[in-house]
């Protein structure tokens, strides 16, 4: 009989974590592909770090500045009362730093196609720069926004890792589909091992397929348009 608990628990935190990375990753996207600041190239450098660096590395760091013996994590301990090592909140911060770029990226190169003039007409005709980013200049880059909401959501799902370091393995509680399928191997229960992965095999196919055949067809509406 299998376990549902890991995969709930996944599902929540992708959810989350692709709710709060859209939230980060718009103004963020926008501002990177707009500013001419000199530090671009280093908030770059960082948003993309995650794609090159192990995801131990990540988890091993975040374990450090987490853990209560740490003078950061002690004063988040103490004032705040978090104890973020070995919790789902955690987990939750660790996701959305190792997701960040497979959400920022997209929205970022949206912003970055449409054309000038589409932002300057709308503050010609009176627009705020608030109106113009939601009504004017987000629903031209529906697929970006597609795109970043189905990777971020579909990374996550994949953590190993990063959820490894910071979240180890506590039943109901850090324990998601990754760490199920790692148990069940080490186990030599390859039976639900492979049940673990088959879902998560037909749901990430799923949704990349969707992605790619709404994006294809919206494509093609405005091409046609």
């Amino acid at each position: 009989m299998i376990d549902w608990e890991p995969l709930i628990l996944t599902f929540k935190l992708a959810f989350i974590t692709t709710i709060l990375l859209l939230l980060l990753s718009i103004p963020l996207g926008f501002w990177l592909a707009h500013t001419k600041s000199k530090l671009k190239p280093i908030f770059e450098t960082f948003v993309s770090m995650p794609l090159v660096l192990p995801p131990t590395v990540i988890g091993f760091y975040l374990l450090i500045a987490f853990s209560p013996s740490n003078s950061f994590g002690s004063w988040l301990n103490d004032w705040l009362g978090l104890r973020l090592v070995f919790s789902f909140e955690g987990l939750l911060i660790a996701s959305i730093i190792y997701s960040l770029p497979f959400m920022v990226h997209p929205i970022q190169a949206g912003f970055s196609n449409l054309p000038g003039s589409l932002k300057d007409m709308s503050y010609v005709l009176g627009k705020s720069k608030t109106t113009t980013l939601f009504k004017v200049l987000l629903p031209n880059i529906k697929s970006s926004l597609l795109t970043g909401i189905v990777l971020a959501f579909a990374h996550t799902v994949g953590e190993f890792g990063v959820v490894l370091m910071i979240g180890g393995n506590i039943p109901g509680k850090t324990k998601v589909a990754s760490i199920a399928i790692y148990d069940e191997v080490e186990s030599l229960n390859y039976d639900a091992a492979n049940t673990y992965s088959l879902i998560l095999f037909a749901l990430t196919f799923s949704i990349l397929l969707a992605v790619y055949l709404i994006n294809g067809g919206y494509l093609k509406k405005q091409k046609n348009d």
